[in-house]
């Protein structure tokens, strides 16, 4: 664990499980290590990426106007196969959603991605794979993709392979982006206030 934690202090790209796919992990607020891992994956510059946070402080801390039930929300769902794109404030930088005036918010539900994230801040995570091709669900795969030497955490069991379900809570209604391993009528039945834009 002392090799991934100093290979993301120093601006390098890590493989970490999550509970749905595993993700290739570096510090969100370092360009250089993000525009590393855009280049190991081969991801078009305009695709944007999520923050990786710990904790509902993190949430407020990069976003703004956000609904009166996000709490709510983050206590219910989170960690776990959720992503949350709310309206971006400044300190959002453009490498990390390619300027869009929002950005997404992750929290990945297994404990040692979840503490690397508590120890060195804000870090982006998407699919361990090339851009395009499948998503990275085993670790054999991913480091054969990959065709080099990438440091990672090896633990397929974790895993469903499942998407995040993506809500976007930057309108007037919600909206599903993404359908995955949380229905809407799960998010109902837990928050009944939520309003959804009809389908």
């Amino acid at each position: 664990m002392d090799r991934i934690r100093q290979e993301l202090e120093k601006g390098g790209a890590v493989v970490l499980p999550t509970e749905t796919v595993y993700g290739l992990f570096a510090k969100a607020l370092d360009e250089k290590a993000v525009d590393h891992v855009y280049q190991l994956k081969c991801r078009p510059r305009d695709k944007a990426l999520n923050l990786n946070i710990a904790s509902l402080e993190d949430i407020l801390y990069f976003s703004k106007n956000q609904p009166t039930y996000l709490q709510k929300l983050v206590e219910t769902f989170l960690p776990g196969p959720l992503t949350i794109i709310l309206e971006a404030n400044d300190r959002v930088p453009y490498w990390v959603n390619s300027g869009l005036a929002t950005v997404g918010f992750r929290m990945p539900s297994h404990p040692i991605t979840l503490d690397l994230i508590c120890e060195t801040g804000p870090l982006i995570g998407p699919s361990a794979n090339i851009s395009g091709q499948a998503s990275g669900i085993t670790f054999e795969q991913i480091l054969k993709d990959f065709d080099q030497e990438v440091l990672g955490l090896e633990d397929d069991a974790f895993l469903t392979g499942q998407d995040s379900t993506i809500l976007d809570l930057s309108g007037d209604k919600v909206k599903i982006l993404r359908q995955g391993a949380i229905k809407r009528e799960d998010i109902l039945a837990r928050l009944p206030e939520i309003s959804f834009e009809e389908e």
